[in-house]
């Protein structure tokens, strides 16, 4: 298609060519010139040509003219071209002096002179040298000024000082004209300074501006609603903030458990007892389960029947099995407490397991394996290995190895495991 347009279009050019040589030819023109005694005569069609030859030649002579000072612009833009290259490669690698260096000399070309100091800010803040940081954002501040006021936020933020960084955010974000980078500052600067309200405004923006990838949307939301359910001053205030939620905010694990803990904290179990149970039912949640174990009340035993039935659907949950230990351990139950917990670290080993089995020992009386247990506990989170339990103290009839479970797809047949 594209060689029949071509064609076209050179039989037209070759046709208005043709059209207009016979209607100059028909009569040239005639030019007269006269200028202290010299006289030229010519057909306009040469008066046009030797025109076009003068601007042509009066052309190339200017450049010759130019062409020494265009060589060191030219020299001048490719090293800063090339400093700017260097310094953003030293900025991901970690060379945060060299990165400043080179970016400092970029941007003494006009055309990068904005990025390049918001580049160079950037390294001297990841040196820590903040005062240097700061000055370049007020160099760049001239040419980039949103870019630079985001950036000197998180700088100030870095430094300690989330409330100046609130401060210089605060006016533009009552306009609503904050960039997508900037409601991300002063959300993360709000969180810090406890001012939870302003980090839920800056929400809304922010997901709709689609800056933020959904998990990374997902986990600053979370952390916003957690903060704010946390400052919730009473029982009331805090159902209040609940039911205000949108129901995707109210599903989210992190943010029930938050619910949860908050209201038992108020002496409201029966409403964090329901919203974990139901999240529960929706989808199975291990930060849940553990919720579950750890609220107060006076159903234990009924909590401890309802949880002993996930296990069906959950045999090899170590979350649920530490859930089922913690809660046997305040019963006094001490038998089951150690099979659950003996099972949950079997499955996989945890501080938490540890500790709880250590309370089963000293409930039992013996505190010699329950001093070895909470050992095993402090030794776990920092890493250190854990002594193992006598054998006379192991559930040796127990079988902690993983239960499996058969599942089927849609049209219910057993898929095979690999």
């Amino acid at each position: 298609m594209r060689l029949w347009r071509w064609i076209l279009l050179l039989v037209i050019v070759a046709a208005l060519a043709a059209f207009g040589w016979h209607w100059v030819a028909a009569d040239p023109g005639y030019v007269l010139l006269r200028l202290h005694g010299w006289r030229v005569e010519t057909t306009v069609v040469a008066a046009v040509l030797i025109l076009l030859l003068a601007w042509a030649l009066l052309t190339v002579l200017w450049r010759l003219l130019r062409w020494p000072f265009g060589a060191f612009s030219r020299r001048h833009r490719r090293l800063s071209q090339q400093r700017m290259g260097d310094g953003l490669i030293a900025l991901i690698e970690g060379r945060h002096g060299d990165a400043e260096r080179d970016l400092n000399r970029a941007s003494r070309l006009d055309s990068l002179r904005a990025p390049a100091l918001l580049a160079s800010a950037e390294a001297a803040s990841r040196r820590g040298e903040h005062g240097r940081a700061l000055e370049a954002l007020n160099q760049a501040s001239q040419s980039a000024p949103q870019a630079a006021r985001v950036l000197r936020a998180r700088v100030l933020r870095r430094e300690g000082k989330p409330a100046e960084a609130l401060a210089l955010l605060a006016p533009e974000s009552d306009k609503g004209t904050l960039t997508p980078g900037g409601w991300r500052e002063l959300a993360l600067a709000a969180l810090a300074s406890g001012d939870v309200r302003r980090a839920r405004a800056a929400l809304d923006p922010l997901q709709k501006s689609g800056a933020l990838g959904t998990r990374a949307y997902a986990a600053l939301e979370a952390k916003v609603l957690i903060a704010t359910i946390n400052v919730a001053p009473d029982g009331a205030a805090l159902n209040t903030l609940w039911s205000q939620l949108p129901k995707a905010q109210r599903r989210v694990p992190a943010v029930i458990d938050a619910y949860a803990r908050r209201a038992a904290g108020f002496g409201l179990i029966l409403p964090a007892m329901d919203e974990v149970e139901s999240a529960l039912r929706r989808e199975w949640s291990p930060l849940l389960v553990e919720t579950y174990g750890v609220l107060g009340g006076d159903d234990l035993e009924a909590r401890l029947r309802r949880a002993e039935s996930w296990l069906d659907g959950h045999p090899n949950d170590a979350t649920l099995l530490l859930t089922l230990g913690r809660m046997c351990v305040r019963l006094k139950l001490w038998g089951k407490a150690n099979q659950y917990l003996q099972r949950s670290l079997a499955l996989v080993p945890s501080a938490g397991a540890w500790e709880a089995l250590g309370d089963t020992f000293a409930g039992q009386g013996n505190p010699e394996q329950a001093q070895r247990c909470y050992r095993n506990a402090l030794s776990l989170i920092r890493g250190d290995a854990v002594e193992s339990l006598p054998q006379e103290q192991r559930a040796d009839r127990l079988d902690t190895r993983p239960v499996a479970i058969e599942e089927r797809n849609e049209h219910g047949v057993p898929r095979l495991r690999e």
